[in-house]
């Protein structure tokens, strides 16, 4: 099964730990969506990254395709709050090298332009932007959005331990 990840799933080490099956298939672009920080989690009050349809032929979200197996498609669903934060879109995305994919994704349901996200979500998504190589234009603007520490400093230092060797 094909899924598309733009926000903190783009991390490897994000996704692997939440899924075993993961593997990366292409770097790709969502037209006419624009990647914003505005899902809302009541899990731990915080904005999440969600891909909004625009209609504008110059906008697009940049993310990864990975394949995944149908069970840690289940796994995922369940992670993601698919029914409740998420709901799941079916959408055609396209390689750097015209490649077209089949793939799913997961959009918001509940938006608060309001609300942060946390610094080391935040973090997650430029991991991931970076090491899949993202234009720098789009890398810089993930960078310029504005998060706030997470007071909860286990779940801080949880999400960061992946990425310490």
């Amino acid at each position: 099964m094909l899924c598309f990840s733009y926000g903190s799933n783009m991390s490897f080490r994000r996704l692997a730990a939440r899924v075993e099956s993961a593997r990366f298939v292409a770097v790709a672009a969502l037209h006419e969506h624009s990647l914003r920080f505005h899902k809302v989690s009541l899990k731990d009050r915080s904005a999440k990254c969600d891909a909004v349809l625009t209609g504008d032929a110059n906008d697009r979200v940049f993310g990864v395709v990975f394949e995944i197996s149908a069970e840690d498609k289940r796994r995922l669903d369940r992670i993601e709050g698919l029914g409740f934060g998420y709901r799941e879109k079916q959408a055609e995305v396209v390689a750097a090298d015209g490649e077209r994919f089949s793939v799913c994704l997961y959009v918001a349901r509940h938006i608060d332009p309001s609300w942060k996200p946390y610094s080391w979500y935040k973090h997650h998504v430029l991991a991931g932007a970076r090491e899949n190589g993202l234009p720098a234009d789009y890398i810089a603007y993930i960078d310029a959005i504005e998060s706030v520490q997470d007071r909860n400093r286990k779940r801080r230092e949880r999400e960061l331990s992946i990425y310490r060797e």
